[in-house]
């Protein structure tokens, strides 16, 4: 069975110990894709906020 983990954080190197937290407990066999986006808008005060996000696609 195919199942999915979606990380979202707001600074890239938080996203990327998410991931690499999340992989060390894939074998390599489970593992199967990592989709990556970045999103950037500004807030009500003119401030730029990013969105990191990865979703990883394994096996159950």
């Amino acid at each position: 069975m195919l199942k999915v983990a979606v990380f979202d954080e707001e600074h890239e190197k938080d996203l990327e110990g998410e991931v690499n937290d999340f992989l060390a407990k894939l074998s390599d066999e489970q593992f199967v894709e990592i989709k990556y986006s970045v999103a950037a808008t500004c807030d009500g005060i003119g401030e730029q906020v990013y969105c990191f996000s990865a979703l990883i696609l394994y096996r159950a």
